[in-house]
């Protein structure tokens, strides 16, 4: 519980790395309040952080999350009604290279001596094998993809995952959901165009989910005057997910990766999500996290 809420300052106080976080733990008493460390105690070493968060996994920090999502319902905050799912793309934390470049990275990497430094050590640094590139808006990104689903009624983000960049949003609903399911039963899902097709239609109608995905024109069909003003009610909606990578974004670049592994960086975002989480129903709540 103790590192885990100095990861909570980190998220809180948009503090970069790890010896910047040891430094301020023993320069700032409300830190070593926050975390019950008597006075003259010094903070862990800045490398028992990453340590720290190499033991955890995917499950154990979406149990993490949900138990804290649970909480808050117990106080009334839960989700009543929706959920709004849409996807970013997040800037790798390698310098970009080419597909044929990065085909021959991840042999090699496959191989013992792949995992070597030039010393014959086990290597402590490598780089992105995980993101890859796509085209958004005619412009080519090198990276991966954050895929959210945020609470419509209170804005809490119920779930989150990553992928590489070039792979497509629409699958990735119905895991979405189901990962959002932390409470009540979600009602309604609101999502933009690219969600759209008969896969998730079914997988909504199946679960009894009220669709609320925008539809677009296809090869055989425009858009009725009905669907038009669908849409809009809907993207209505969706500008909570909007404000969620808005806002970490500004305080923790969320737009950049800060590891090379995709499962490290699903980590670190997902304690973001605990820490947005936590902070958002003690504002609704009227307390002070801090």
């Amino acid at each position: 519980m103790f590192l885990f809420k100095c990861f909570l300052l980190q998220k809180w106080l948009q503090i970069k790395s790890y010896p910047e976080l040891e430094s301020q733990i023993n320069d700032h008493i409300s830190f070593k309040s926050f975390l019950k460390l008597p006075m003259d105690y010094p903070s862990p070493n800045h490398s028992t952080f990453p340590r720290f968060k190499k033991r955890l996994s995917q499950k154990a920090m979406m149990e993490v999350n949900g138990k804290l999502l649970y909480q808050f319902h117990q106080l009334w905050l839960s989700i009543k009604e929706s959920v709004a799912v849409d996807a970013r793309l997040v800037k790798s934390a390698s310098r970009p290279i080419s597909n044929k470049q990065l085909d021959e990275f991840k042999k090699k990497d496959n191989t013992p001596e792949g995992k070597l430094d030039k010393k014959g050590l086990p290597k402590k640094f490598s780089r992105d094998l995980d993101s890859d590139w796509t085209i958004k808006n005619d412009k080519s990104h090198y990276g991966l993809k954050e895929h959210t689903a945020v609470d419509t009624d209170n804005g809490f983000i119920l779930s989150t995952n990553l992928s590489s960049s070039s792979h497509n949003d629409s699958p990735y609903l119905p895991y979405a959901v189901i990962y959002s399911m932390h409470t009540d039963k979600i009602k309604k899902v609101y999502a933009d165009k690219g969600y759209t097709g008969a896969p998730n239609r079914r997988f909504l109608a199946l679960n009894n989910i009220k669709d609320s995905i925008m539809r677009k024109d296809n090869i055989n069909a425009k858009l009725t005057d009905f669907e038009i003003e669908r849409n809009k009610c809907v993207s209505k909606f969706r500008y909570i997910v909007e404000q969620y990578f808005g806002i970490s974004h500004k305080y923790d670049s969320g737009n950049k990766a800060r590891f090379p592994k995709i499962m490290t960086n699903l980590i670190d975002v997902m304690f973001r999500q605990f820490a947005f989480n936590l902070k958002k129903g003690a504002k609704i709540l009227g307390v002070v996290p801090v």
